[in-house]
């Protein structure tokens, strides 16, 4: 089995530590490590070194090789032009049928999430991969047991057990839920046929290809033409050129979506999974409680509870008294106050910036 990251976003929720020229999955914000380092870091060592892949933006090839310099700089591949998920999923997708077979079990995950539980989580994989090679599944899905009423993820509905592998129960798949308001959340919470959506899934690149084949011919037809350029001396132009023409269209709209249910099984398990691409859900990764303060750096807080404090200043101590639901984050050109319950506002503040004297801080 094969196993993709995709690590290509520019995560403006994590702001001012995420910038474009130094995305969030590539700073060290747990224990000296990135989020990147971190997804690989979990894969090992069922998967070799050589059965990962990174799937980023062309800039960020050479910041992501430096933090893994253990993966092959051929696995790193850098997308020539952003666009959305799409395109970059079936181009990897046929890159990965033209080396090892369409029938390959693939792995999909993302750079900027935490698993707290890796032995469950490699165990999972193992059971996902034995149904697609073993049980004629299609795709199976990764799903979190809720630990929280989340507005903030999608769901994935699923049914009843329909297989086990390996002590590990299969569920018929029902249908995706998008972010749900908190009386429907609540719901889901206590329903017990909903996990959170971690866009996790094992399937082949015979699957996927087929399907953007028959929902999306166009990006289909354009891949098809960077795929067999892959061993020409002008790839690198003809990948350029076709993947410029593909639209911006989101893989989970575009595919997963639109896939026939009875393809699809579903494996729900806790695994401590986080999605820490945004500040509070950072603190509520790591915290145990949550009046917790969650500290990094030079940081002093007295009688303060649930703050998120980070300082990238070596020689500055923040010193904080009676504080509480606060985000400070101090990176060397930007300071950062608010309420922790406001980070929602970080995004547009960032978006508002292009154009003016702050374009040069996103």
């Amino acid at each position: 089995m094969k196993a993709i990251i995709f690590a290509g976003g520019v995560g403006t929720r994590l702001w001012p530590l995420s910038r474009k020229k130094s995305p969030k999955q590539f700073e060290k914000i747990i224990n000296g490590q990135s989020t990147l380092q971190l997804a690989v870091d979990r894969l090992l060592p069922k998967f070799k070194p050589e059965d990962i892949f990174i799937s980023t933006g062309a800039q960020y090839v050479d910041s992501a090789a430096k933090q893994l310099d253990f993966i092959p700089k051929a696995n790193i591949i850098g997308e020539p032009v952003r666009k959305d998920v799409g395109p970059a999923v079936a181009f990897i997708m046929g890159y990965l049928a033209k080396k090892y077979g369409p029938d390959e079990p693939v792995f999909i995950s993302w750079s900027d999430h935490l698993v707290k539980q890796i032995d469950k989580f490699q165990h999972i994989l193992t059971v996902a991969e034995k149904a697609v090679k073993e049980k004629g599944s299609k795709i199976v899905f990764v799903g979190q047991k809720p630990r929280f009423a989340s507005v903030n993820l999608g769901y994935i509905q699923f049914g009843k057990a329909i297989a086990k592998i390996n002590n590990t129960n299969l569920y018929a798949f029902v249908g995706f839920k998008y972010k749900p308001n908190k009386q429907t959340a609540e719901h889901y919470l206590k329903d017990n046929k909903y996990s959170w959506n971690l866009g996790y899934f094992v399937t082949t690149p015979k699957f996927i290809l087929a399907a953007f084949e028959q929902f999306i011919p166009s990006i289909y037809g354009l891949n098809q033409k960077i795929i067999a350029a892959i061993d020409k001396h002008n790839f690198k132009q003809i990948f350029k050129h076709n993947y410029n023409l593909m639209p911006l269209i989101n893989f989970d709209n575009a595919i997963l979506e639109q896939i026939d249910k009875n393809d699809a099984v579903v494996i729900v398990e806790d695994i401590g999974w986080s999605d820490v691409g945004a500040w509070e859900a950072l603190k509520e990764a790591l915290q145990e409680g949550k009046s917790d303060n969650i500290t990094s750096g030079l940081v002093l807080l007295e009688d303060s509870h649930d703050n998120l404090v980070y300082n990238y200043k070596e020689r500055q101590l923040i010193v904080g008294i009676d504080l509480e639901d606060m985000l400070i984050v101090n990176a060397n050109d930007v300071l950062l106050v608010t309420k922790k319950s406001s980070v929602s506002k970080i995004k547009n503040l960032v978006e508002s910036f292009q154009g003016t004297e702050h374009e040069k801080l996103t």
